[in-house]
Order: C-alpha cells, then structure tokens, then sequence
C-alpha cells in the first residue's frame, strides 16, 4: 500500500526522471469504493433487471474477480506471482518534461508518467497479467477477447502466454485493417485474432446485416467475444477496460506516481490529465490522487480527456445501459452515448467506446473529475509536439491527454501562474505511426 509523503521540499530543478526500486512496486491494489462519499450503482442483471450476484457473472468470469469487481475494502493484495511479472516492466519512470516546458514558454511544471515500457508498450498489461493469473487459478483454458486500437488485445495475448492459455480477440475492424501490426504483435504472443464483426458468431453475422460495411465499435466486439466464452465452459471473458477490477488493477500507477512526486521535490500536482475511453487509464492514474483529495490531503484537479468522436462523459446521458451493442452484457450506471452508437472511425480505437466506466461515471457525476473532449488534429498536433521534445511518440489515446494538458500550460503562461502538470502517457505510439503518417500529410480528418 502507497501513503503520500507529507514533505513537500522545493522543486528539484536538475532531475529529469525519478524512479523506484523494484521493492517500491505497490503490494495492493487501490478501491476507491471503499472512499466515495456516496456508494456507486450496482450492476443490474440485464434479463431480471435487479442488482448482479456474484453467481450471476460467473458465466463469464472467475470468482476471484467477480470479488475484486464487487469489493468495498480499500485495499487487495496483489499476489506474488502477479507480482512477479510485473517486476518486468514496474514501476514505471515518472519525467519531469523540461523540454516539453521550453517548447511551450510555459512557467508551468509539467510531469508525466509513462507506461509505455511495459512489454507491449501500454498500460494494459497491468490489467492482463492478473485477469489471466486468476482465470487460470479458476482451472481455465482459453480466454476470449475485444480491442480496440489492439494495446488490450496484445496486453491479454502476452498474459495468457505467461500463464499457459489460449486466447481469441476480436479487433474493431476499422484497427484491425489500418494498423496491421498491432495484431500482427498479438498472434506473435500466439492469440488467435479476426476483425469484428466478423462472421464466425451469431451476433456478428447479425450485426453485419443491421449495419452493412461497418467499421464496426468496441461494443460489437465485446458482443462478439462474451458470446464464445458463455458457450464455453472451459473459457472466460476478460474486459480490458470499463469494470471495478480493471479500473482496480490500474491503480498501480497512481500508487507510484504519488510517491515519484516526492522523489521531484513536489508534493502533489495541480491538474492531472488522462486519456479516457473505457476508463481504465484515466482511474489507474487518477483514483489514488482522488483518494489524497477525499481525505484532505490534496486538492488536485483530475481532468477526463475523452476524443471528440466518442464524448460519453461531456455530451453521455447518466443512466444505466449495456457494455456491448448486443445485450448481452450487465447492465452498468454511466455515462453513455447509447450502446448501439458507432464512433466515427478515429485513430485513437481505444477511446471508441460508446460509455465510460461507472466508477469514472460515478466520481464525474459527483464532481470528484472534470471532463474536456479532444479533435484528432488537436490530438495530434499535442503528440507530435511532444515526441519532437521529449523523445518518445505517444500512443494515439495518450495525445488526448497531452493535448488538455497543453491548454492548461499555455492557459498559465498568459496567467503568469506556475501549476504543477501531471499528465499520464498511457503507452507508445510506434505502431501507431500510419495515424501519424495521415496527420502529417494534412489528411486528417478533424473529427
């Protein structure tokens, strides 16, 4: 478990990046349920329409998570073999992105955590590795899946291979077509993967009746995949994003963050900018920072960076709806654009999702965040900036939240005020150059 460090030293103006020791990665994971002022929604049963039991989901889940999922304690332990793994890539650096600051002639202090060195270059793998050490607990074979821009997809494959399973993901078309190494990098961990919707379910035949030639959804994905693993008593279903225990998973990150701050001489950010989709990214980062906040300690600004294309958050409606385009799934409270809606076919496919995760919703709603929603180009242009700076190409979500991040740092140089920035870099962008490529050219379309 990560406590902040009180001390709050002057700014250390020569390091450019803190790191941890490997004995510094956090031993929990972080519930924020167990500190929200009022408690979130329960999932409701998407045939009877009453609370979900833990035997409702077992269909699809392993126990073990479907107790993560529904957990009120503010801390669980993070078992060593998971661990373990994690070791390969945690913690990740916190930079201090001095370059970046230059670039702008901002008198902010910009920092930004990046999760790009895990070994498929995102967050995801935080969440994998452990969704595919309890299934296999559970006595499970074969894991199904969705993507989106393909870093869920790539993060299972690697974690299902790390503990001896099978894996079957299918990719939104529009990725699956426009960025071919993202599932090329999932068959070389040995995944099986098909475009969606395809044509190999039930669902996927009927959704490319109902929408011919589509460049299919997240949604539709995710129908396709919690088909197959209820068919199959062998497999389970594993979500890269929106649920508890994914969003649990992720608080990895902010754990580290927090006491990297310490190490820079800062107590505490300001604002904090994440990229938000599913919203897995955005409370890895943000929900140990709103926990500093809900106890006094802090009073940062947690700001929700959602694409223009998909704004479930600025322009959703607060109710309960389906995770998938089919009904299959638990009817969940959030933010939602409706879960029959199809985003525009942007780059950024891990933000394609037509609702945000309820604990995201639920804190939004209770104005514990703020949302801001991104154009690609302005996206775009953010990542660009930042990769001539500092080096490193971010991923197509992660330019979202450069880009709100910008805004706020050239907003306080006309202010003449000097915030802390924290800005989470959720992945790398090095298979995403093709997006790159487009927006270079000047043939992005600005959606």
């Amino acid at each position: 478990m990560t406590e902040t460090n009180p001390a709050a030293a002057r700014p250390d103006s020569a390091k450019t990046k803190v790191f941890l020791e490997e004995a510094d990665i956090p031993t929990h994971w972080y519930n924020i349920v167990a500190d929200l002022p009022t408690p979130p929604a329960p999932h409701l049963h998407p045939g009877t329409k009453e609370p979900m039991s833990a035997e409702d989901m077992t269909a699809i889940f392993p126990l073990q998570l479907i107790e993560q999922e529904m957990s009120t304690d503010r801390w669980i332990e993070i078992p060593e073999a998971v661990q373990e793994i994690y070791r390969l890539w945690r913690p990740s650096p916190l930079h201090r992105a001095r370059r970046l600051e230059q670039a702008l002639g901002t008198t902010a202090r910009i920092y930004y955590k990046y999760e790009g060195e895990s070994p498929v270059g995102s967050h995801k793998t935080n969440s994998a590795v452990p969704q595919a050490y309890f299934n296999k607990l559970a006595g499970k074979t074969r894991l199904t899946t969705e993507t989106g821009a393909g870093q869920w997809g790539a993060a299972l494959a690697f974690a299902t291979q790390v503990f001896g399973l099978t894996c079957e993901i299918f990719q939104v078309r529009n990725t699956y077509e426009n960025k071919p190494y993202r599932s090329l990098l999932m068959r070389t961990f040995g995944a099986q993967v098909q475009p969606s919707p395809s044509m190999n379910t039930e669902v996927g035949r009927q959704l490319n009746e109902r929408f011919p030639g589509t460049t299919g959804s997240l949604g539709m994905a995710i129908s396709e995949a919690v088909e197959l693993a209820v068919a199959d008593p062998e497999a389970s279903y594993a979500l890269g994003s929106v649920l508890n225990h994914v969003a649990l998973h992720q608080t990895v990150i902010g754990q580290e963050a927090i006491r990297q701050f310490a190490g820079f001489g800062e107590s505490m950010p300001d604002h904090l900018f994440a990229c938000a989709g599913g919203g897995s990214n955005l409370a890895g980062i943000a929900f140990p920072f709103l926990r500093e906040n809900l106890e006094g300690r802090a009073s940062v600004d947690v700001v929700a960076c959602e694409p223009a294309a998909a704004p479930s958050l600025t322009q959703g409606e607060f109710r309960y709806d389906f995770g998938d385009a089919s009904g299959m799934t638990p009817l969940l409270k959030m933010y939602t654009l409706g879960n029959d809606f199809v985003p525009d076919p942007v780059h950024a496919g891990g933000l394609r999702y037509h609702g945000m995760a309820p604990l995201v919703s639920h804190c939004y709603h209770e104005g514990l965040l703020r949302a801001v929603a991104v154009k690609q180009r302005e996206a775009f242009e953010a990542g660009v900036l930042f990769a001539r700076a500092e080096g490193i190409v971010p991923a197509s979500e992660s330019t979202h939240a450069i880009a709100g991040a910008l805004r706020q740092a050239r907003q306080a140089a006309e202010d003449g005020t000097s915030p802390v920035i924290l800005i989470g870099v959720s992945g790398s962008g090095q298979l995403d150059l093709p997006a790159y490529a487009e927006f270079l050219s000047g043939d992005m379309l600005d959606t």
